[in-house]
């Protein structure tokens, strides 16, 4: 029988990501997914500016850049009735910035799901990562001290026991570790049933300026398709929906996609399929996140449409949450409680996305998409937690009035430019593996130092370049804030104190036990 601290079921976005933030931690684990290896089709494109923030002190900001290279020169969403035909932009026809300098040193990405795992894979197996493609989990056993975990080779058909600390669902939709530990989705709707495929052509007689897709049929819906680029040269992305009470995936042939394709397109030219896949389009958020020692991370614990491109990026944002907690606990440095708050911040955020997207979707790709309720950036970077792992949380409420938030406890750090070492940074570029304490106060930075946290004194140890620090912290000289290694205030001292050490200690036995 073999041990790891974490197993972790699934190897797409949520699954990589979570071996990812663990060994970032230094927490052993392993990783089994049933496929033989990344898929190459498509799928959820697009890097938020949020997810690049935690990509960014990995080191993997720059390849995931790069990665989106091939689309870099796409914008806007466009519908037709054939890509030969004439083009109606339904909005973002133009090449504005990406970047929110303002807001976020992460700026948004191109990328694929296709192009952005093969780099979550290779950084999380140099942190240490067991990576287990075509290995199927056959059995998931909780009990109170662990999880006993039955896995197959499938090549070999070899079983393997895997006595497991944790382990960490992030099998998607269709998963059966929710389903065995009896975890419901209330209000689960299945909105559309879609076959996805990717194919080879030479379009560049049509295509001379790409979208990020484009929707082919009439206002109201997809009725015949989405299409979109592909990373590979030469390479497009076709899904169309199809009625499981009349067909099913396996009636979807290749001869049959590259037909659809020719029809979507508007010419008969030659066409190549080279991978397909079916999936659901659906929204519900599972009534819990966490059953003892087995948690839900990505599709696996909510799921609602593409509209806004956060299904992808709130599945690393739960995992992101999720492993430093798991990291305290695992090595000693908070109770168990902790856990409970992975739940507790990450399921309102979710249940606030999927009704909020459902709407947004249904604006978008109707007749009148001005009529839009969401608002993107507040989506992505005002998100507000409150639980126990926090003194003080005051505010009500996923989102607030303002991305540009006073650094109070429960939300996102505000963005501040830096100057450390000669270099200029983001503020969460300090925010990864450990608390931060910020504080222009040199005691205040003596007591994080005493108790073990990471502290930079602003003014000395990092540089305010814009001189942005005062108003975004809302802190006098004598003030602190405490950040948690994923990016969130814990805690914030609005001045000076008698005891800055046992003030701080305080916050942290409350915040990690």
């Amino acid at each position: 029988m073999e041990t790891t601290p974490v197993l972790i079921v699934g190897g797409g976005y949520a699954g990589l990501a979570s071996a990812l933030f663990l060994s970032h931690h230094g927490v052993p684990c392993v990783m089994v997914d049933r496929h033989y290896d990344i898929s190459i089709l498509g799928r959820a494109r697009g890097i938020n500016p949020r997810t690049m923030e935690i990509y960014r002190p990995l080191g993997l900001e720059q390849a995931v850049k790069e990665a989106g290279r091939p689309f870099e020169d796409e914008a806007g969403v466009a519908r037709c009735s054939t890509l030969a035909g004439e083009w109606q932009w339904l909005w973002g026809g133009d090449d504005s910035s990406r970047g929110l300098p303002e807001l976020t040193a992460g700026e948004f990405g191109m990328a694929d799901q296709s192009t952005v795992e093969p780099i979550l894979a290779e950084a999380a197996r140099k942190a240490g990562a067991d990576l287990r493609f075509n290995t199927q989990c056959v059995s998931v056993e909780p009990d109170a001290d662990g999880v006993t975990v039955v896995t197959e080779d499938r090549a070999t058909g070899e079983r393997r026991t895997i006595r497991a600390g944790y382990v960490i669902a992030a099998d998607g939709f269709r998963g059966k570790i929710r389903e065995q530990l009896g975890i419901d989705r209330p209000g689960l709707r299945v909105l559309r049933n879609f076959v996805s495929f990717t194919f080879r052509a030479d379009l560049s007689d049509i295509i001379t300026k790409k979208a990020l897709f484009w929707i082919i049929g009439g206002p109201g819906a997809m009725a015949n398709g989405a299409f979109a680029s592909h990373a590979l040269p030469g390479h497009w992305g076709i899904g169309v929906t199809y009625d499981p009470a009349e067909e099913s995936p396996e009636d979807y042939t290749d001869e049959r996609l590259a037909d659809i394709a020719k029809q979507l397109i508007g010419r008969d030219l030659p066409v190549e399929v080279v991978d397909k896949a079916a999936w659901v389009e659906a929204v519900g958020v599972a009534d819990r996140y966490r059953d003892g020692r087995v948690f839900l991370v990505g599709d696996a614990a909510h799921v609602w449409p593409a509209a806004q491109a956060m299904g992808a990026n709130s599945a690393v944002q739960d995992a992101h949450n999720l492993a430093w907690k798991l990291a305290a606990v695992i090595n000693g440095g908070a109770s168990d409680r902790l856990l409970d708050t992975y739940d507790a911040e990450r399921r309102p955020v979710a249940l606030e996305l999927a009704d909020l997207i459902v709407r947004s979707q249904q604006a978008r790709f109707g007749p009148n998409p001005e009529d839009d309720p969401a608002d993107p950036i507040m989506c992505i970077l005002g998100q507000r937690y409150r639980s126990t792992a926090m003194v003080g949380a005051g505010h009500e409420g996923v989102f607030g009035e303002t991305v540009q938030q006073e650094a109070r406890p429960g939300t996102r750090a505000p963005h501040v430019w830096l100057d450390h070492d000669g270099a200029r940074i983001g503020v969460h570029d300090l925010f990864h593996d450990a608390f931060v304490l910020l504080s222009a106060s040199p005691s205040w930075v003596e007591a994080a130092e005493a108790a073990g946290v990471r502290a930079y004194q602003v003014g000395r140890d990092v540089l305010d370049v814009e001189g942005a620090w005062p108003g975004r912290y809302g802190l006098d000289g004598d003030g602190a804030v405490l950040v948690r290694p994923d990016g969130y205030v814990a805690w914030r001292a609005e001045g000076a104190s008698p005891d800055p050490r046992g003030d701080l200690a305080g916050a942290l036995r409350t915040i990690l036990n």
